[in-house]
């Protein structure tokens, strides 16, 4: 996709992933407009690797999960395509790598960027496992990070956010979806 079209519909896509330690992970996907209303939701049915996927997947699992079998699932059930799609889950930025949509991850907040070093790169990851590699940037009051090697998606993010951003909640949509989710499970347990 071209920069052009990127910026060619005002939809912000939030894609986040839940843990159930009973049913595993749980996909969804909120788009709303810049005015912070929905236009679509979408959610997965629960997926829960067995033992052979994760020996044989072993570090790359979870963001093969998040990103290739959930976030880009998601994405290509909506309709609207958006201008940028920001998540909550440091593995769920993999999804990059499979769809034409900048990604971003909205950190959870702190008082700015302090020092040198949180300027360079931030790492997410357990003991042994890979990582990975982001670049966090402040636009308005949300703090963001992008993959360490998606430095367009910054620059787009920085052009097409920055008014946005002065008064919207990256955060916030989030809740939604957690909230939509159960939600979603109540009503089939109840069912």
């Amino acid at each position: 996709m071209s920069s052009e079209t990127v910026g060619s519909s005002s939809a912000l896509g939030f894609l986040s992933v839940l843990t159930h330690p009973q049913h595993g992970l749980f996909g969804g996907y909120l788009l709303l407009n810049t005015a912070g209303r929905p236009l679509e939701f979408h959610c997965t049915a629960p997926i829960k690797p067995n033992r052979a996927q994760q020996i044989l997947y072993g570090p790359t699992l979870e963001p093969f999960l998040y990103g290739e079998q959930i976030g880009r699932t998601l994405l290509a059930k909506a309709t609207v395509e958006p201008m940028f799609v920001f998540t909550d889950c440091p593995p769920a930025l993999a999804v990059r790598d499979h769809v034409c949509v900048p990604v971003a991850l909205v950190l959870p907040r702190r008082e700015s960027l302090q020092t040198e070093h949180d300027r360079r790169t931030l790492r997410f990851d357990a003991p042994h496992q890979s990582g990975v590699a982001v670049t966090p940037l402040e636009l308005g009051r949300n703090r963001l990070a992008i993959a360490g090697d998606a430095q367009e998606d910054r620059r787009l993010l920085t052009e097409r956010l920055a008014e946005v951003t002065e008064s919207f909640d990256l955060a916030e949509p989030f809740t939604r979806i957690r909230d939509a989710i159960e939600e979603a499970q109540q009503a089939v347990r109840s069912g």
